[in-house]
């Protein structure tokens, strides 16, 4: 099994892929850190034990970044992708499950320290939390086997701006600490999530198992394929962004990638762009290729457990 941390802002693809990690076997799941991003923190924080209440699972959950890096607290959320909750609107009550003791940025520093080159971390948010591990300890996060992180747009357009993908915009400081850390990365943005889709008609499917965790999956991402219909008319569905990531981790085989220096813009209209170029060198590889039907069957068939 591969040990990750499983960094997160939880909104509906997170849950998504929350769902698909749980219930791979190949994946160790040490705990999840929680970051502002699609939600505040505080949102994230209880969407997260929400989800993990609904799959009846209990994994630590540590609490992270309330704000940027350098920037003070994000200014606006993405409620008509997300809900007003985050989860589609589909949280109805406190969740039971309590998050654990102490602080996202130690937990990561804590696991690495004591698991040196075995730990994968797979970040689906804003890439606050690890930015502020590498600034307290960079000797014992070198000792990181891989970051994976949904996020950029290399050789695509973005898609908050023109320029920039949502979690990298939401804190580009963090994102350029971290691309220039040497850290190992694989960077999984819209160049390929963009390429994957779920299908409306699974919906049903879902629906009809009768699982109250498919239940729930399925009301809160029906949300999210309404924002789809809107943003991407016809599509039929929505891009399993978040998901794709954890599909990485899995299986690297998903994806193709070049090694590239990437660097983030951080100033004027561009501010959120990854900038690629390629660079045999470098410790970043960034998706460019995705086998989208493979990942999507895959994924499918891990999502709700039988």
């Amino acid at each position: 099994m591969k040990p990750i941390i499983f960094d997160v802002d939880t909104g509906i693809d997170d849950a998504l892929a929350m769902a698909y990690a749980l219930h791979s076997p190949e994946l160790e799941v040490l705990g999840f850190t929680t970051c502002f991003g699609n939600v505040a923190v505080e949102d994230a924080t209880r969407n997260t034990l929400t989800v993990l209440e609904k799959l009846d699972r209990h994994i630590p959950v540590f609490s992270g970044a309330n704000q940027t890096l350098n920037r003070g607290e994000k200014k606006k959320y993405p409620k008509h992708v997300h809900g007003e909750d985050g989860l589609g609107n589909t949280r109805k009550e406190v969740p039971s499950l309590q998050a654990s003791q102490g602080n996202a940025v130690d937990f990561i520093i804590d696991q690495v320290k004591s698991r040196p080159h075995e730990i994968t971390v797979i970040a689906v948010g804003p890439l606050t939390n690890i930015a502020l591990a590498i600034k307290k300890d960079p000797k014992i996060m070198s000792f990181v086997k891989e970051v994976i992180i949904m996020g950029g747009a290399v050789r695509v357009p973005g898609n908050v701006t023109p320029f920039a993908e949502a979690n990298i915009l939401s804190d580009p400081d963090a994102a350029e600490l971290l691309f220039s850390s040497g850290l190992p990365v694989t960077l999984v943005g819209l160049d390929v999530t963009l390429q994957t889709c779920l299908p409306k008609s699974k919906l049903g499917e879902w629906r009809a198992s009768g699982k109250e965790s498919a239940q729930f999956l399925a009301e809160m991402t029906d949300y999210y394929m309404k924002a789809y219909d809107s943003s991407h008319p016809g599509l039929g569905g929505c891009a399993l962004h978040d998901p794709l990531a954890v599909g990485v981790a899995i299986d690297s085989g998903f994806v193709s990638t070049v090694q590239m220096n990437v660097k983030v813009v951080t100033e004027g209209e561009e501010t959120g762009r990854t900038i690629g170029q390629p660079d045999r060198e470098s410790n970043i590889r960034v998706c460019t290729q995705v086998d989208a039907e493979r990942f999507v069957k895959h994924f499918l068939e891990r999502v709700i457990r039988s």
